[in-house]
């Protein structure tokens, strides 16, 4: 998330690396995984928190029963179903979670995104301290590992590209080298690069290696996360994890995902279930912006649909603070625009009311802090599991009244910060385990852990369901229906269905 005192030119969208540079390359061979090198070094000693570890056990039969028991009107079949659903596109995801109240007191968790190839494995305690590879094998192997059985896939070697993180980038690498028993290429793929080391062909991705040879992928594990749709095809012939429809449909559009989730809430809601949000505008022009931020009381959060790592999300609890925004020169056309979660004292009020952070257990001097709950969960031929929690909170304590700081010290948990160079970096200062230590300051019970999954669950079945209603039986972006849902035309630019030059692909048996 952004700060919208941030002049327009800190608040762009990174690249990784200068474009004149050679992006990353290296050939990663099995038995190569180092834990100091892909996961942060407090979690390096961490022990997983007893009641995280509980949860974690727990199969999915019993995770029915128990949020079933406690909600009586949620049908358990329907729910069941849910869990055991097959994405056709979205099979990794990422939802970040508010652990929020009502105003009469009924506490619940949030939806306020949900990622594609999220962040999260360098995060994570072990759940066995034996197990050196943690959620990197682990998701690998449920994942995406059963995608390549069975399937006939074109000649090639096996690769794992990225833009940013490449602690977490190098883990699956590593890890994946092992599962398959042979050199895995890590390549960087960053958005802008004037040398870039991944190109596609007749729907082949190759990538070039460090004697600039070019070779062909028949999979690809992907961490590509900005603005990924502007190089890599919507139809390629190399299978790659997860596509680029999942991040189109809601995983890297947030447009898409606020419709995404509203169809899919008008599908279920006789089940009893529902994908909980903020109060949600989407395709608000610049000019609009004013008005429904003066609709939620002049208190509201304002989004660029796709933006990524913390950027291009605006909290708005003042006139100064959206005159800021009004200044800046923004890329895309449309925003989103949200009801405000924050201090009872000082949260938007919409139709439904109010809602406010529950925020962390305070400390020795009363201060309670905002934090956000992440959940990356993966897919399977059983369904769906957790595969990672972890929380992030605020720089600033969270105040009853507004000034001391800006709103967004108070509101953003966004770990990742700019660097000089324009590459991306972390504060994991404020990064918060599912530690013995850190897990307590959450106020977390294992109910919402429970409830922060089945809601991950609930947001990335949606997406996919999305994704599904936008791709062609010859596997390519319907475009006309794309526009109707989300007709940005600065968008609608960057998006590739396939590589220049390359034939229709054939359709799909």
């Amino acid at each position: 998330m952004s700060d919208p005192n941030e002049t327009p030119e800190e608040n762009e969208a990174p690249a990784s690396l200068p474009r004149d540079a050679d992006p990353h390359y290296e050939r990663v061979r099995p038995e190569s995984f180092d834990p100091p090198r892909h996961f942060y070094p407090r979690v390096l000693n961490a022990h997983m928190h007893p009641m995280v570890r509980f949860m974690l056990s727990l199969s999915n039969d019993r995770l029915v029963k128990r949020y079933c028991h406690l909600n009586p009107r949620v049908d358990p079949t329907a729910l069941e179903e849910i869990l055991t659903y097959q994405p056709k596109h979205f099979r990794w995801a990422g939802s970040d979670l508010l652990y929020v109240t009502t105003e009469d007191g009924k506490r619940q968790m949030a939806v306020i995104e949900t990622n594609s190839c999220p962040s999260g494995q360098k995060s994570m305690p072990p759940y066995e301290e034996h197990d050196e590879q943690g959620g990197y094998r682990s998701n690998l192997e449920r994942s995406f590992l059963p995608l390549l059985r069975g399937r006939r896939l074109v000649p090639g070697e096996m690769a794992v590209i990225f833009d940013k993180n490449e602690m977490e980038a190098s883990g699956y690498a590593a890890a994946l080298a092992d599962l398959l028993d042979e050199e895995v290429h890590l390549v960087g793929f960053p958005d802008g690069a004037d040398n870039p080391r991944v190109r596609f062909v007749e729907g082949v991705m190759e990538i070039r290696n460090a004697e600039d040879a070019w070779i062909p992928i028949r999979c690809a594990f992907r961490y590509v996360t900005q603005r990924p749709w502007n190089r890599i095809p919507v139809w390629t012939k190399t299978l790659i994890l997860n596509p680029i429809v999942a991040c189109l449909a809601g995983g890297r559009n947030k447009a898409m995902a606020a419709k995404a989730y509203e169809f899919f809430n008008a599908d279920i809601k006789d089940t009893g279930l529902e994908i909980r949000l903020p109060e949600t505008r989407w395709d608000v022009s610049k000019a609009e912006v004013s008005l429904w931020v003066q609709r939620l009381g002049g208190h509201a959060v304002i989004k660029v649909p796709y933006a990524n790592a913390g950027q291009g999300v605006y909290t708005i609890t003042s006139p100064e603070e959206l005159e800021a925004f009004n200044r800046i020169d923004h890329p895309y056309d449309k925003f989103i625009v949200q009801s405000l979660i924050g201090n009872s004292t000082w949260s938007s009020r919409g139709e439904q009311g109010r809602l406010f952070h529950v925020g962390t257990i305070p400390n020795k001097r009363g201060l309670s802090y905002v934090a956000d709950l992440r959940v990356m969960v993966s897919a399977g031929p059983d369904g769906f599991r957790p595969i990672v929690y972890y929380a992030r909170r605020a720089r600033r304590p969270l105040l009853a009244k507004l000034g001391t700081y800006s709103s967004w010290d108070m509101l953003g948990t966004n770990l990742s910060i700019k660097n000089a160079d324009g590459s991306f970096g972390s504060d994991p200062a404020r990064l918060l385990l599912m530690d013995r230590k850190d897990f307590n300051i959450l106020g977390l019970g294992p109910d919402d852990l429970i409830e922060a999954y089945i809601q991950s669950v609930l947001a990335t079945v949606a997406i996919d369901r999305m994704a599904i209603r936008l791709m062609s039986t010859r596997g390519t972006l319907r475009r006309r229906l794309f526009r109707s849902l989300n007709d940005d035309d600065r968008l609608l630019d960057e998006i590739i269905q396939r590589a220049p030059g390359e034939p229709e692909p054939p359709p799909r048996r």
